[in-house]
């Protein structure tokens, strides 16, 4: 097997400008995007990277699932592909980098081996995962989930937007459910470039974070149930407030969350109160709780913690109280082979780097359940994310995209 050499890199002004082209569909309002899945926009956004692929010597697949494959052939008919990837999906407000980094990297890698005439053994496929984000059809990672098994595609395709509109019924209308059975693809491995999301490796300097773990994560629904009543003329002593039972809960969760100091992380990110009125004290409150943590043990002990404690607290202000579990996941633990071919590529390219734990969720996340995977990050400025404000440097993005060819071609083994 012939091995990539130190001074194959990919193109960094090509790759910058698919960026830049991309984010020019579902331009946000402040710099960003918003691109949310199943939308037209992210039926051009779709549109505009097949015909890339093809351009780049790729053929087409897509499942019923709206997931693409942008598949380059190998030498061996009989080799499972190397995959890569990520997800074109954006947060209403979201910037021009999470996920899409990931696919465009995995283009670029495309590209640079048409361009040199570089053949691999294994075949090496190209994915955009549908619905990555999670913001208009919950849960997060929808798609990938149901190709790893977690979820049925029945039970996906009746998710509803805010506006009662099926994911089913959006894929269709936005005319890319394909003909391939979701999970039926095998793979050799998968590796996922992506922005870190938060602030650790610019601060400390590195250009690569070699991801070896993921957290994990509980997200529970909290109904707390009081009686509206004017905020004027009910006494305090009379009220039965479920803002306030919300409050005394948000409390509690940083409490739990520092308790478990250090790896873990838990805060209250939505809330509605209703009436939501000025005038009213609220009658109910619905809001979730997102714990996170590498340690299963810990993510389980917040959880029980929050349990007890809620009850308490509406015990307490006479409250009712449902916690329904919205969103979980255990901890991940990524493939050592691959995380190996990550940091021995960082190394042969002469780039900083330094193991990381993802502290968000990745369509890796679910892979890594059906094939051996591993993730890249690259910094961003200040760790932000999920905003249109996100940013990234051209280096950054290179070095994290060199990373990602590197480690896999090594794991597709370069022929000749």
């Amino acid at each position: 097997m012939a091995a990539a050499g130190e001074n194959l890199k990919i193109n960094k002004d090509r790759l910058w400008d698919a960026l830049m082209e991309m984010a020019k569909v579902g331009p946000g309002v402040a710099g960003g995007n918003n691109r949310q899945t199943l939308t037209d926009a992210d039926a051009e956004g779709r549109a505009l990277f097949q015909t890339w692929c093809e351009a780049a010597g790729c053929t087409m697949g897509v499942d019923t699932m709206g997931n693409m494959f942008a598949t380059r052939a190998g030498t061996d008919p009989d080799a499972l592909p190397v995959y890569m990837g990520s997800h074109l999906d954006t947060q209403p407000t979201g910037g021009k980098y999470d996920g899409v980094l990931g696919v465009l990297g995995g283009l670029e890698v495309m590209r640079t081996l048409q361009d040199l005439d570089v053949k691999t053994k294994h075949p090496i496929v190209l994915t955009n995962w549908t619905n990555e984000e999670g913001t208009r059809f919950a849960p997060a990672m929808l798609s990938s989930g149901v190709f790893a098994g977690l979820h049925t595609q029945d039970w996906a395709y009746s998710r509803l937007d805010a506006e009662g509109k099926s994911f089913g019924d959006e894929l269709q209308r936005i005319g890319w459910v394909g003909d391939e059975q979701v999970g039926a693809r095998k793979m050799h491995a998968m590796f996922e470039l992506h922005i870190e999301q938060g602030p650790i490796l610019e601060a400390e300097g590195r250009d690569i974070g070699v991801v070896t773990h993921g957290q994990g994560l509980w997200w529970l629904e909290v109904t707390v149930t009081g009686k509206d009543a004017h905020t004027g003329s009910t006494p305090m002593d009379m009220r039965v407030n479920a803002g306030l039972g919300m409050a005394r809960m948000t409390e509690a969760v940083h409490r739990i969350a520092m308790a478990q100091q250090p790896d873990a992380v838990g805060a209250v990110g939505h809330c509605d109160v209703y009436p939501n009125s000025r005038n009213v004290i609220p009658g109910k409150v619905v809001f979730t709780v997102d714990f996170r943590s590498p340690d299963l043990e810990k993510l389980t002990a917040m959880r029980v913690a929050f349990e007890e404690q809620a009850a308490e607290i509406a015990q307490d202000l006479g409250l009712g109280l449902s916690i329904e579990p919205s969103g979980h996941f255990d901890p991940v633990t990524f493939d050592d082979t691959c995380v190996s071919a990550v940091r021995s590529a960082a190394e042969t390219l002469g780039y900083s780097h330094m193991d990381i734990i993802s502290g968000a969720g990745h369509d890796a996340c679910w892979i890594n359940r059906v094939a051996p995977t591993a993730m890249i990050m690259c910094p961003c400025v200040d760790g932000l994310s999920h905003n249109e404000a996100e940013e990234i440097s051209p280096d950054w993005a290179a070095a994290g995209t060199d990373v990602l060819l590197h480690a896999v071609l090594e794991t597709a083994q370069v022929v000749g």
